[in-house]
This record gives structure tokens, sequence and C-alpha cells, in this order.
């Protein structure tokens, strides 16, 4: 879907106009219509290799199905689609020329912009210039400092594009008891998470908290252990960070390291839900456990959105089977593996056992907490003796006595 970025604009542009009327072409051309005639070629930059690489790969892959598709349904216009694409290394240096290149030597016919805020916004100049209809992937609020009238975006934000992005993580911080007071924020010096950031001090402000912490950090940090301690001294209740899937790795790392627990901590931390980053920090992002937990308590707010949090939960899963069935596998084109068996017996009792035992750890992990507390107790004690009498020591009377007896 191509949405206007400035939803102020009463109609399109006579240039956005056009480029609707050939994203409509798609669903009139079916595969009838012979191709014919020069590819339609479509040219822009992708984060291949570097820190934007897991979501850039993930949006290059959506990319050629649907150029695989289209062509196979006849084309767009009746014209076979080319993608034009070069890495731009996730380094915003790399943009200018490689958009220069693509209108210059390659002489495509539409560009479109590359993953995220920071490597669209060095393309804008360029555009500008040439007059070209631009049209972003999740850029955040890319536009605003241009004003460009043939510039779109394929993005979930609205007309608000900055606050959009942290409003949700207020809303929901927000329901906590006692309500949280005050806020920090941390942002990385560039454009998307400034941007972001820019949004978050006006959630801040409209919610009434107070902000005791705020810092803008080089793109390039590597250790976030300073800044987390700097952030744990102001003693927020809740932490915006503002940051790229490399700094959002890291800053996991370090709030774990350091054992910081502030009442929410993220808002617009991009890269976490990347199956690569997931792999990467294991069991500091369980998925499962805490996908689950977070509605079993969202349910003691509002069974409502629960339950709609809840399916969106199954469906998204649905969705990624769905879609590894047809990356993966596609439609059967040899004739011999029509005959194939499902699962036979022996394998349904292997896997059936391992699903049920899945379940039972999501949805019911105690009894297995319970098997690993008393001996990561003693690992804890043994790496650092007066952890647990510093957490005790914050407890209320009785419930120190408690969990005093619980360790004996």
């Amino acid at each position: 879907m191509i949405g206007c970025v400035d939803r102020r604009r009463s109609r399109l542009g006579r240039v956005g106009t056009i480029v609707l009327a050939m994203a409509t072409g798609l669903t009139l051309v079916g595969p009838a219509c012979a191709q014919s005639g020069e590819p339609i070629k479509i040219g822009y930059s992708m984060s291949l290799t570097g820190g934007l690489a897991p979501n850039g790969r993930s949006a290059l892959l959506a990319q050629r199905i649907w150029e695989v598709e289209t062509n196979a349904k006849g084309g767009m216009l009746g014209r076979p689609v080319k993608l034009i694409y070069y890495d731009d290394k996730s380094s915003p240096s790399e943009i200018p020329s490689i958009y220069t290149k693509l209108l210059d030597i390659d002489k495509v016919d539409l560009i479109i912009g590359a993953y995220g805020t920071a490597l669209t916004a060095p393309a804008m100049p360029i555009v500008i210039q040439r007059k070209k209809t631009f049209i972003g992937l999740l850029g955040l609020a890319v536009n605003s400092q241009f004003n460009y009238p043939n510039y779109f975006v394929m993005g979930p934000y609205g007309p608000d594009a900055k606050p959009a992005f942290t409003e949700g993580f207020f809303d929901a911080a927000l329901l906590q008891n006692p309500k949280p007071q005050t806020v920090a924020i941390v942002a990385a010096d560039q454009e998307f998470s400034r941007n972001a950031a820019e949004g978050a001090r006006e959630n801040l402000q409209r919610s009434g908290l107070k902000l005791v912490y705020e810092r803008a950090y080089p793109p390039a940090t590597l250790d976030f252990a300073p800044i987390v301690r700097a952030i744990a001294a102001a003693s927020p209740d809740l932490v915006v960070v503002c940051s790229y899937p490399p700094d959002s790795v890291g800053m996991v790392r370090a709030v774990n390291e350091l054992r910081f627990k502030p009442k929410a901590i993220g808002g617009a931390m991009i890269g976490l839900q990347s199956t690569p980053v997931k792999a990467q920090l294991g069991p500091l992002l369980n998925g499962f456990i805490g996908e689950f937990t977070i509605l079993q308590g969202a349910f003691q707010v509002s069974k409502a959105w629960a339950a709609w949090g809840s399916l969106g939960v199954v469906l998204g899963a649905a969705y990624l089977l769905w879609l590894y069935q047809r990356v993966m596998f596609g439609p059967v084109t040899q004739f011999a593996n029509e005959d194939l068996p499902d699962l036979n017996l022996r394998e349904y009792a292997t896997l059936v056992p391992l699903v049920i035992l899945a379940f039972w750890i999501g949805i019911y992990p105690k009894p297995f907490f319970a098997l690993i507390e008393k001996p990561v107790q003693k690992i804890v004690e043994q790496v650092n003796p007066n952890f647990y009498q510093a957490e005790r020591a914050k407890l209320p009377p009785a419930e120190f006595h408690a969990a005093a007896a619980e360790t004996k």
C-alpha cells in the first residue's frame, strides 16, 4: 500500500497519480496479457551488509517475491518488471552515489527508498533536484524537513509520524499501577533516532511525565554500559531507546549485564524482531514466554485488547509458516512428488510430545523454573554473595521474612 506522507494535502499531484495508476495496473494485468517491450526498471539501494542487514535482507526477499509473482502474472502494464538494487552497506554515505548511478547509468524508470529513515533521507536532495517521484520504505518523517510534494512512504505512522512511533509504548506504560512518573530518553545521533526522540518528547509532555535524563550518542558507539549507568543514576521509571539494530543489541546486553530494571524500556528499538538478532541475544529476548506473560498481564487490564493481541500472535505464527512454505517449497513442480506421504505414525509420535512440551513451557513454566531456581541461586551467590541480601532488603518486612525462609 502506498500512503501519502503529507495528509494535509487534499489531492495527489499528477505524478503521484501516475504512480498509483501503475500500482493499480498490477491487479489489472493477468497471465493472459503477454509481456512485450523493455522491462520497467525499478531502482533502489538496500542494506545487505552492515548493521541494518537483517532488516534489509527481509525487505529484499519480499521485493524479489513481488518481482517473480508480478512477471508470472504478465508483468505491469504489459511489460516485465526488473529490480535493480545495490548494497548500501547500511551506510548513509553510500546513498548519493548509488542513486546517481541508478538514474544516470542504469536509466531506471522509478526509484524507491532504501530501508529506513537514515538511508532514505540522503537520497532526497537528488530526488528533489531531478524532480522524481520517490517512495520510501519505513522512513520516519523523512519529508518533514523537505516538504517535497512527490514523496510518499510505505509505513504505518499516519499523518503525525514522529509521536506515533512511541505512542503505544507510553499508552501501555501508563497503565501500570502505581503510575510511572519519570522518563529517560536516549537516541543515536542520526535521522531516525532524532525523529523518534522528538516524538517521544511530545508524548511525554502530553502524558504529564517528567523528563529526568536525555542523551544523544554517536551512531558508532560500541560500549553502552556507560550510557546505561548514567540512565540508572537518574532512576527513571520509563526509558525510551531510539536505536538501529547494532545499538539495540548493545543496549539490551548492557541493560541485562548491569541488572537495570526500570518499569518499562524500549519504544523505538529497531531490529529486535529480526530472527538473526533474536538468535544472537538468546534468552535475553525469550519471545514465547515473554509474549504469553505480557498478554496474561494485559488480560487484567482489558480483556478485549488482550484477546486482540493474542489473535495477532497466532496469526503472526500462521503467516510465518505460510511464508516459509511459499519461499522454501513453493508449488509442486515434479509430478513424482505429488504422491509423497504425509507424516507417518512414528514421526507423529516423535513430534507431538515436543509440541505439547513447548506449549506447556510457554503456558505454565513454573514447574521448570522450580527445577532450576536453586541451582541458579547458588551460582548467583558464588558470583555475587551479597546480591540476594540486597534484593531482600528492598522488600517490606513480611515479604522479606517469607523470602528468607523460602531459600533456606
